[in-house]
């Protein structure tokens, strides 16, 4: 390991390390979902005020988001923190069966109580990097609300928080070590409420105007609009409303929440665009009123190759935790509860990520529960088809992502496996190593200004052939989860 900063950066996460699994902890113990992040918010933010950051609270007209901000001039580094949770996956932690704290009650089903405490712990250590050795330049933690189908960071940049940021560092909890490089898919989530006529639906059905039944005719529609778009896009939906439980009744309210995905903006816009004409031929064919409610947005991320090269050295420089027997015996236990799609999914998204090697990264893996080698780096033109409001922030500025080890390999996302791994020592470790990667990278924007440059010169070349626009007009603001 280098002897400069990346070793002062491993003591110092390594000396704190008490202090950021607990805020953690303390996170994964207060679920809250998306804008309505205000214990987890507040915890963070109280954390950065009295290590000496100067935090604004309530930042872009979003209540719990933040900007916590140390030194002065430029580079003007930031890392992203996420904290929001998950609907429905309240689960016991350390525990190898689906086991609710509260009955359908919410859960950090992403690690997002380990995400935002990660790039924490690298501001702290940044901060310290630069305050020891009395160097110029900013290092920004942006408290991001609301990834969790709220584009949090889309409603950020629509604000100009991130106008005179020179570059952006974050990561994601995950099974395995590496870099985030590939694009993922832009979306585009709306609502559609049909508002229809009620009556009796025996004695005086010819009165009514049924909304539920404009709803299922939409949804009838959209199925057909499948097989007539692009293969890499998606349309998901939810009936949120289907106007009440009585059979007996023509509802006359209901409503439909769609989520539409593509590997451009544009192709999601269009995609959507066909979405409400067919919402509109539904109103029709039932004689409702249709009310079209735009509810968020966000980009397709764009890799920063430079960055990318630069965090993947830091990446195996620090190498994969050590672990206990005891955590590779608990590790076992959750893998256990994984099916075979499960880990060929988990295999599949690795082997696209890493190209070649990552097959053979793959083939190594075999049956091993817990990784031991970080993925291979290429330079990706691969899709996740997924998709991250971090995709906005790569728009306007340089942007790097890594992975970390924090759960069993081949656990999945927004899952009950994932939450009850979320609060033990294995996703500690994964989380730690997280703070030492990003620190590291942040750090050398500082200390290498050719680096920086270069990064900046990839992203205004991309930036020539495809200007940015915000995909959320300017009058729609952030909506709670109903």
């Amino acid at each position: 390991m280098d002897n400069t900063f990346t070793s002062f950066i491993n003591d110092y996460i390594e000396k704190n390390q008490h202090q950021f699994t607990t805020l953690s902890d303390d996170i994964w113990d207060h679920p809250e979902t998306r804008f309505e992040e205000t214990y987890s918010s507040t915890l963070l933010a109280d954390a950065l005020e009295k290590e000496g950051f100067h935090v604004e609270r309530g930042v872009g007209n979003i209540e719990t988001a933040f900007i916590a901000s140390y030194g002065s001039g430029t580079p003007v580094i930031a890392l992203l923190g996420e904290f929001d949770a998950l609907a429905g996956l309240s689960q016991h932690s350390a525990c190898s069966e689906p086991s609710p704290v509260i009955e359908n009650g919410n859960g950090h089903g992403c690690g997002h109580n380990l995400l935002g405490t990660a790039a924490l712990s690298a501001a702290y250590a940044v901060k310290a990097w630069l305050k020891e050795n009395n160097l110029s330049g900013t290092v920004r933690f942006y408290g991001c609300p609301g990834e969790e189908g709220g584009s949090g960071k889309t409603f950020m940049v629509r604000e100009g928080l991130f106008n005179d940021v020179d570059a952006a560092i974050t990561w994601h909890p995950e099974s395995f070590s590496g870099v985030f490089n590939v694009k993922s898919l832009a979306n585009i989530q709306t609502a559609f409420r049909f508002k229809g006529i009620a009556s009796h639906a025996a004695n005086s059905p010819h009165l009514g105007r049924s909304a539920l039944d404009a709803v299922t005719l939409m949804n009838v529609g959209v199925q057909f609009l499948r097989e007539h778009i692009i293969q890499e896009a998606r349309i998901h939906y939810a009936v949120t409303n289907t106007g009440g439980a009585s059979p007996n009744v023509v509802q006359a309210d209901a409503e439909v929440l769609y989520l539409v995905r593509a590997p451009q903006l544009d192709e999601a816009q269009d995609i959507y665009q066909r979405v409400i004409k067919i919402a509109e031929g539904a109103a029709l064919m039932t004689g409702t009123q249709l009310e079209v409610r735009f509810d968020k947005a966000c980009s397709n991320y764009v890799p920063n190759r430079t960055l990318e090269h630069a965090m993947f050295n830091h990446i195996t420089e620090f190498g994969i935790p050590e672990y206990t027997e005891q955590e590779r015996q608990f590790a076992e236990q959750i893998y256990s509860t994984l099916t075979k799609d499960d880990l060929r999914n988990a295999k599949l998204n690795a082997a696209r990520s890493g190209g070649e090697k990552g097959v053979l990264w793959c083939e190594r893996q075999g049956n091993k529960v817990l990784t031991d080698e970080v993925l291979p780096y290429v330079e990706s033109k691969e899709l996740m088809y997924g998709s991250t409001d971090v995709g906005d922030v790569s728009w306007v500025t340089p942007t790097a992502q890594c992975f970390s080890p924090c759960f069993a390999f081949g656990t999945a996302l927004h899952t009950w496996q994932l939450v009850a791994q979320g609060r033990t020592s294995i996703a500690h470790k994964g989380m730690l190593l997280a703070g030492k990667i990003m620190a590291s990278s942040a750090l050398e924007l500082f200390l290498k200004p050719e680096l920086l440059a270069q990064a900046k010169a990839e992203f205004h070349q991309q930036r020539q052939t495809a200007p940015y626009q915000c995909p959320i007009p300017k009058d729609v603001t952030p909506s709670k989860l109903k």
